[in-house]
């Protein structure tokens, strides 16, 4: 396996054109996998995964001072997670071939709590932080690191006794006449100066160390700001779970589960929209939101165009208004191909459940 990383760490243009081509290729599989969805569905998750692994090891290539821990930890649950995706329409498309269109919602819904388990342990392991791309993406950004940074920069503007002490060595050593003190205080001088030019180097460290806060330390220090984002972020994570056991119980011609999901995403956002909206207020100093958090809820409400496409709103609504463009459009010689070409894309992804999820 550490072969396989090196190999692929030194030629990563290589992969990645690679791994481009063969996704491309997933589109030209040959006549006799179009009798059955599952074998161009598994080629095409297997590609996928792949791929995912392959970036995974490019992207995390170990620097000289980490090599060891990066070496030695353990697989990401946001790779995992990746990974269950690249799959997930595979199993969709087993379990409707083995159990039929009705029953098929029992396995999806196991694939839906599953991604629940790992999301709610990503957000519990990254203190309590959003999720960015469900998941998939680790959220780096630390407030407390930053507030840290911005301490140690004005105690090291500020003279300690410490540094008075050595102060007062250095002009000792200087006064003297050996060389070799001289010297020897020209590199603490030096090292001293470093050092407060380039606090992250000493910031760093401490912050990978830190202890992750639990979630009664986390409430009680943000306060009800914090409650309201826990909150909102939990509906966010169980939100298709809800939907798939909604599903499978009422059906895909029911509006009740439609209703609940869509109101499920209303008021998660809307709960983080007004904590986010009290920090620009500067009524929130607990709780702050950084910007590839706030591009977060900004890509969430865009994921609401995914209704369009559930049903039954897709059947009695969407599909109409999309034949209706067709049939006006069709005339045109090249905007009519394209349209036709585009709405059946439309109307076959609607059949997969996967495609249309946003989880």
């Amino acid at each position: 396996m550490e072969v396989y990383k090196r190999w692929i760490r030194r030629n990563k243009d290589f992969v990645r054109q690679l791994d481009s081509i063969a996704n491309n290729l997933t589109w030209f599989l040959p006549d006799e996998f179009a009798e059955s969805e599952i074998g161009p569905e598994a080629v095409s998750s297997l590609v996928g995964m792949i791929s995912t692994v392959n970036e995974y090891i490019i992207e995390t290539s170990p620097t000289e001072v980490h090599t060891r821990c990066a070496e030695s930890s353990f697989i990401p649950l946001s790779l995992c997670l990746t990974l269950l995706k690249d799959l997930e329409t595979s199993i969709e498309v087993v379990a409707e071939q083995i159990y039929g269109e009705k029953n098929k919602w029992n396995l999806i819904a196991i694939t839906e709590a599953v991604k629940v388990c790992i999301k709610l342990v990503i957000f519990r392991k990254t203190g309590y932080k959003m999720l960015l791309e469900g998941g998939e993406t680790e959220n780096g950004e630390n407030d407390s690191d930053s507030f840290s940074l911005q301490k140690t920069k004005r105690q090291l503007g500020k003279p300690t006794g410490n540094e008075e002490s050595g102060i007062t060595k250095t002009l000792h050593a200087q006064n003297s006449g050996n060389l070799e003190d001289r010297a020897i205080s020209a590199l603490s001088s030096f090292g001293k100066k470093a050092t407060m030019q380039h606090p992250q180097a000493i910031m760093k460290p401490p912050s990978k160390l830190a202890e992750r806060p639990n979630l009664w330390t986390f409430l009680s220090e943000k306060g009800v700001p914090g409650g309201f984002f826990v909150t909102g972020e939990i509906l966010f994570i169980i939100r298709p779970l809800v939907y798939v056991l909604l599903m499978r119980k009422y059906g895909t011609r029911s509006w009740f589960p439609w209703c609940v999901s869509l109101a499920v995403d209303l008021i998660g956002n809307s709960i983080l929209s007004v904590t986010l909206m009290s920090q620009h207020s500067g009524k929130n100093q607990q709780l702050q939101f950084s910007d590839s958090e706030k591009d977060e809820l900004k890509r969430r409400r865009m994921l609401w165009a995914l209704y369009l496409m559930r049903d039954p709103l897709f059947t009695k609504y969407t599909r109409q208004r999309l034949e209706s463009t067709q049939r006006l459009v069709q005339p045109i010689p090249i905007l009519g191909f394209v349209a036709e070409k585009i709405i059946e894309i439309l109307i076959g992804v609607q059949t997969r459940y996967t495609y249309i999820s946003g989880s």
